[in-house]
């Protein structure tokens, strides 16, 4: 098996092979991508559709001199798996393993690391101009796919890269047919033409031509973007200040190189538009290539199975996560109040999202990958009398912070946030993890943010949010709670307000969040006092105090970074009043924390009970 892949070490490998071996590399790749990928989880479906473009990149391109800078960074498999990092695929998104997304410390051939998406225009684009300043012919390539031209970033940079004379491709990897026609052989041969050198240069020679008739030559234009525009979708990218080729078939690997082999000898910004499929090749996920998008270990010969039917009812985990939590909340908020909208940047499943978008469609709005504008849009939606809950991983709110502030707070209005992927988040690594947002958000004034320990206090703060008239955000983990009974009737928390789960001596723990399991735990063995906090702003000062007169030492744990976050609140509390007392801050430490297990990462952050009678115990000695 994969005879031809196993000689393939490094790009240098590759471009040594017959172009007429290229076909039986990819059918190779595909196979051993399924394989792999059914063994470690991971993104599938996106990767198997940029095999051929992956192959056809680094066969042209002198990679890494010429650079590649991938986005989104889920597509590049089949580029790790070119460059050098094969048989280390079976560690793929494994503490101390091959990274999700593109690491520039992995290796030389990752350029740019990307695990937000729309990015890789702005970074080509500075990379291009570096070479530009140096006097370098050193080729750039920005590959931008899955729905990454929906940010808005992406636009600004291509407004900027139009305007300069750096040497630029940006290769829209088109794997919805969103903007495009169906692809054929008109379309290969005129992207063949329109990238060949004798066409650029007649393109040249006619503008110098005309250059004294400026009205013919203002015809000449426009006669070439209408006929370009009666077979191509380029007006809108030609306005841009780029050269538009495309679309273009990119699963033919005959036509990809062709077309890129021309385009490498052209000057100035270049912009092609290639349609792939999702989960080429592998007929499971072509038929659903949404289920095969980002997988868990499956048999790759069977597929991912749905979960057996017993008694004609599904069965459930006995935990739900939270997301689902959420997800049961939204629609149930949403039948007693028909003012509440639903607002996603792109992540309708993930966020949990889906069945609302069915139950309740004219109310839901998946605004693309555009997490500043998802803010303002809510912003907008709650001046005109509707109650915004915007649903919103930490990392990617993280985006949009400026309209948080700007565009929500300052003007009080009432968004509310449900923030999924609060915390760690295992295999995804530090791109994804939820580690600032407790920090970021209770320094802005007007903000309500509450932390839930399990289950059931989610849907109540949900509720309760949402009863606001002012900013406010509830921020839960990834996975599943601690398997507390939820209880359907809602009703709303007081603000501010924790409450006593156990009562001992000398320590006195403040839990926030997910961090209540473990505390409690802890507490058994030391027989300490523990508060449910719930709240991170406002603080339950009263309770704080109490605690604080009562007990020798506080101790703060809080799944988010250990700088600013709630036990920063807490510290800032007793210097206001004037209490003097031993605190202890636990949470995550100042560094990006990788991929790999969470339960382990929280173990190695001293997050679960053993470190945290460990971090007690040495403290009161």
């Amino acid at each position: 098996m994969y005879s031809l892949l196993k000689t393939i070490n490094t790009p240098a490998d590759l471009r040594d092979l017959d172009r007429e071996q290229l076909p039986q590399l990819a059918n190779e790749m595909r196979e051993f991508l399924v394989e792999s990928v059914s063994k470690t989880g991971g993104h599938l479906s996106s990767n198997l559709g940029t095999i051929e473009l992956t192959i056809a990149l680094h066969y042209i391109f002198d990679t890494p001199e010429d650079k590649l800078v991938w986005d989104v960074g889920h597509q590049t498999y089949a580029h790790k798996i070119l460059t050098g990092r094969r048989e280390a695929m079976s560690s793929l998104r494994m503490a101390g393993g091959l990274a999700g997304f593109p690491k520039r410390d992995e290796s030389p051939y990752d350029t740019f690391g990307t695990g937000h998406s729309s990015t890789s225009i702005s970074a080509a684009l500075g990379m291009a101009v570096a070479a530009q300043l140096q006097g370098s012919e050193r080729r750039t390539v920005a590959i931008i796919g899955d729905g990454a031209m929906s940010g808005g970033m992406a636009f600004e940079a291509l407004n900027n890269a139009g305007a300069m004379e750096a040497n630029l491709l940006v290769i829209l990897n088109d794997n919805d047919m969103s903007i495009s026609r169906p692809v054929g052989a008109l379309n290969n041969y005129l992207a063949k033409l329109m990238s060949g050198r004798f066409y650029a240069a007649m393109r040249r020679g006619s503008e110098k031509v005309l250059k004294g008739m400026p009205p013919v030559l203002e015809f000449a234009r426009r006669a070439e973007e209408h006929v370009k525009g009666m077979v191509t979708p380029s007006t809108l990218f030609e306005e841009f200040g780029f050269n538009y080729i495309g679309p273009i078939d990119g699963h033919d690997l005959d036509v990809l190189l062709d077309t890129l082999s021309n385009i490498r000898k052209l000057s100035g910004p270049q912009f092609l538009h290639i349609v792939t499929q999702k989960g080429k090749g592998y007929a499971l996920a072509e038929d659903d290539c949404l289920l095969y998008h980002g997988v868990s270990k499956f048999d790759s010969t069977q597929g991912i199975v749905a979960a057996p039917v017993v008694n004609n009812v599904a069965s459930k985990i006995a935990k739900p996560t939270y997301t689902q939590v959420f997800s049961e909340w939204l629609c149930d908020m949403a039948e007693q109040d028909e003012k509440l909208v639903g607002i996603t940047p792109a992540m309708s499943e993930g966020s949990g999202l889906a069945e609302f978008s069915q139950r309740f469609p004219q109310r839901y709005f998946d605004v693309g990958i555009a997490e500043q504008h998802a803010l303002t849009f809510a912003a907008g939606l709650a001046c005109a009398g509707y109650k915004p809950v915007v649903a919103i991983y930490s990392t990617f709110l993280q985006r949009a912070y400026d309209q948080l502030i700007h565009d929500i707070a300052i003007q009080n209005l009432p968004v509310m946030l449900a923030i999924d992927r609060g915390g760690l988040v295992g295999a995804d690594g530090a791109t994804h993890a939820g580690s600032f947002d407790l920090t970021y958000l209770r320094c802005i004034p007007n903000m309500t943010v509450m932390a839930p320990a399990d289950e059931n206090e989610c849907r109540q703060m949900l509720y309760t949010a949402f009863q606001l008239k002012t900013p406010s955000a509830v921020r839960y983990p990834r996975g599943v709670g601690s398997g507390v009974a939820i209880t359907t009737a809602m009703h709303a928390l007081t603000i501010g307000k924790g409450e006593l789960r156990r009562e001992g001596k000398r320590v006195a723990v403040l839990a926030f969040g997910s961090m209540l399991a473990p505390a409690l735990a802890a507490a058994e063995q030391l027989d300490a006092t523990v508060a449910n906090m719930r709240f991170v702003k406002p603080l339950d000062v009263e309770l704080i105090l109490r605690l604080a007169r009562t007990h020798e030492l506080l101790v703060t744990v809080e799944e988010n970074t250990i700088q600013g976050g709630a036990g920063s609140a807490v510290a800032e509390c007793l210097q206001q009043h004037g209490i003097v007392i031993a605190l202890l801050q636990l949470g995550l430490p100042d560094a990006f924390i990788g991929q790999g297990e969470h339960r382990q990462m929280l173990a190695d952050c001293g997050l679960d009970t053993t470190g945290l009678v460990s971090s007690i115990q040495n403290k009161l000695t």
